[in-house]
Parts: structure tokens; sequence; C-alpha cells
């Protein structure tokens, strides 16, 4: 393992379980096709997307991914709900990685520019959308690649990019969190670029309201590990009421703060807490900060 390649404790027989309501195999096969149907919709469609403007492309990619989490039966919602328009700038968008829900996820309210490990460019579907959409892919195997991809990065919020990246470097089941790695806030100091962190939770209709203030709930969508893709995908349509949140945090200024590090662990505290990574495995408690009474009312998606 290098510091490229972390590794979660989580399993998908140990965190990726589903103990709240199930649908029936027929309605979950119908949520399935009609889910890879929307992204080979969006596969198909982007290069007619791209000779749109900046506007109207950002709001038709924020509509697809939002259709794409609900065509796979997850209401969204969504706090504090942003209003339309393009960042000043560049922006590096940092959240916590559950599952391979939380792209489109980040993409129904802050679309851009996603970091992605290489071998995501082979998935089917996810793979072509991905390379088509302008991922930047990493090499996280070779270690020396870093450096190239921090300018990459960086280029790209020069140009006044939103990037979004995961800097746990991989998927942790919500009850537990890992360590950001600095590398990325790197391109976010040399560029200048405002850093905006995000938190990403999951619930079951099993769980309730109270999912959210004693933590994640949902493992159905945990995708952590040797998980198939496939087992992923027939876990997260089966699970009945399930529900993701997107909290969008106040931004974080990449000057004026003692290098990447500190502004990693800032980054994570907002995310996370202030919490040391769970490394006991996905038994221990969670680090997600629990709800704040004077946070904004949310909106909710359909």
């Amino acid at each position: 393992m290098t510091g490229w390649l972390p590794v979660a404790p989580c399993t998908p027989d140990g965190c990726a379980r589903h103990t709240g309501a199930v649908r029936a195999p027929l309605p979950a096969a119908l949520l399935l096709l009609c889910g890879c149907a929307l992204v080979l919709l969006g596969v198909a469609c982007v290069p007619l997307v791209r000779l749109l403007g900046a506007g109207p492309r950002r709001r038709l990619t924020r509509r697809w991914a939002r259709a794409v989490v609900r065509a796979f039966g997850v209401r969204v919602t969504v706090r504090p709900h942003l209003p339309d328009g393009a960042p000043g700038g560049g922006e590096l968008v940092v959240a916590n990685h559950i599952s391979w829900l939380d792209i489109p996820l980040v993409a129904s309210v802050l679309p851009g520019r996603t970091v992605a490990k290489r071998e995501i460019r082979g998935w089917p579907l996810l793979g072509p959308l991905a390379a088509l959409g302008g991922t930047l892919f990493i090499d996280r195997d070779r270690l020396r690649a870093l450096p190239a991809a921090v300018r990459d990065i960086a280029t790209a919020l020069r140009s006044g990019s939103r990037v979004v990246v995961f800097p746990e470097g991989s998927t942790w089941c919500g009850r537990g969190g890992g360590v950001f790695r600095p590398a990325v806030f790197q391109a976010a100091i040399d560029s200048g670029a405002m850093v905006r962190p995000v938190r990403i939770t999951y619930r079951s209709a099993a769980h309730g309201a109270a999912a959210h203030r004693s933590g994640p709930a949902a493992g159905a969508v945990a995708f952590v590990g040797a998980d198939p893709l496939a087992a992923s995908l027939w876990r997260v349509v089966r699970a009945a009421g399930l529900t993701a949140r997107i909290d969008v945090l106040a931004p974080l200024p990449a000057d004026g703060v003692d290098g990447r590090r500190a502004l990693a662990r800032r980054a994570r505290a907002a995310v996370l807490g202030p919490e040391e990574p769970c490394g006991s495995g996905p038994s221990g408690q969670t680090a997600v900060a629990s709800d704040r009474a004077n946070r904004p009312a949310e909106s909710v998606h359909h």
C-alpha cells in the first residue's frame, strides 16, 4: 500500500447490508433497467451536450444526474439548495466517499470534472460516460505519476473549471471515514481556487429521520472492498426507501493556510468532523458530524 492507495477496513459482507424494506425482484429489475437506460442515454448525448453553452450544459447535467439517482430508486435531499449559476472561478469540490452513487449525486448539485482512478475508464456504462464528461483519470499504482496529476488538476482549476474529488482515496461504508489525502489540495493552493466541502450521507426508511442524527445507516449503498459493480447495483435497487442527502458546506479559501496538509485537515473536519478516522473497522463510531439546529431547512427533490 502507498499513500496514494489507501485501504478502508470496510468489506461487502461486513458493511453492505440492508436491514430495511426490500423491493420485489420485478420492480427492482425495472428500476435497474431504467437507471442503466438513463446512463446509456447520457453517454449517447454527451457529444451533443458539449455543443451547448456552459450554463445550459450545467443545468442539463444536474437534471440528468438527479434523474439517474432517482431512477435507481434513491430520493435526494439537498442542504442548502444552491442557486443556478457558475462558480466565480475554479472550485475544488471535496466530498466523503461511500458509493458509486456519490458521483451522480454530487453532479446533481455541483457538476464538474471528476477525479477518478484509472480503472473506472474500463467500467461498463460508467467508464465511457466518465471519459466523455472530462473525467481526470489518475494512475494510483504509480506514485511518481502523482505530481503530474496534481498539475493537471491545477490547470483545470486555473481555467475556471469545477473539479470534484473524493480525497479519502477509497470508499468507506459511512460508519467511519478516512484521512483526506493532501495531494489534491496542493492543486487548489497552486491555482488559488476555493475548496468546497461536501458531506454525503445515506439513510433507509427503516431508520427514519433519526438516522441523520445518529449517522449513516443505509448499508445497501456502500460500494466497498472487492464488491462487484453488478452486485452493488442490484443491492441498491432491491433496497426500498433509500434517501441520499448532500450537504453543501461553506467554501474554504486555499490561501492563508499552513500548506496542503492543514487545508486537507480543515476540509476533513468540515465534512466528517475533527475526530481521527476509525482504525478498528466499520464497527467504529461514525465520524460524521451531527445535525446542528442553525442549519438551513433542507429542500427535497423527487
